[in-house]
């Protein structure tokens, strides 16, 4: 219960929830509902109550690459996990070339699992302004599901 602690004692200050566990996500802005008569729906009496079946979360929610070397490419993994029961479809937004960041992953419906992402950038100033050999790289990679726009935030300093 959120109104006693382990002892059973009342609680002196409010419980505050993870983000996940009070239903809102951070970096997502929802779409427009379209029922798809091909979407995976499962209709079993143990989440008839339930609303939202379908939902993805990021681990990790944004991507750091630190300090890069120009001229070199960098790779990291995201995982995006299927949270809902319903079998769930996406496709990512690939992010403008000047930018050198690049997502490979398998497209197809991810069903109870998880897919990876490989977020992949090579290291280029754009030449610019004059920044003292130091530029930085921010973008928010869209991924694209049926219910939802998830933004992955990116950045990187190129020295």
């Amino acid at each position: 219960s959120l109104m006693v602690d382990v002892t059973g004692q009342t609680r002196k200050e409010k419980v505050i929830l993870p983000s996940y566990l009070q239903g809102k996500k951070p970096n997502t802005i929802p779409n427009k509902k379209i029922e798809d008569p091909a979407s995976g729906k499962v209709n079993i009496s143990s989440v008839a109550t339930r609303q939202d079946l379908t939902g993805f979360h990021l681990i990790p929610p944004r991507v750091t690459f630190g300090v890069l070397k120009e001229g070199c490419t960098y790779a990291t993994t995201v995982l995006m996990k299927n949270v809902g029961v319903n079998f769930s479809r996406f496709r990512v937004k690939q992010p403008p070339p000047h930018t050198g960041l690049r997502v490979m992953y398998t497209p197809g419906p991810v069903a109870g699992l998880q897919v990876e992402l490989e977020i992949e950038i090579f290291a280029m100033l754009t030449g610019g302004k004059d920044t003292g050999g130091l530029e930085e790289v921010s973008h928010d990679i869209e991924i694209l599901t049926e219910t939802e726009t998830l933004l992955l935030p990116v950045k990187a300093n190129i020295l």
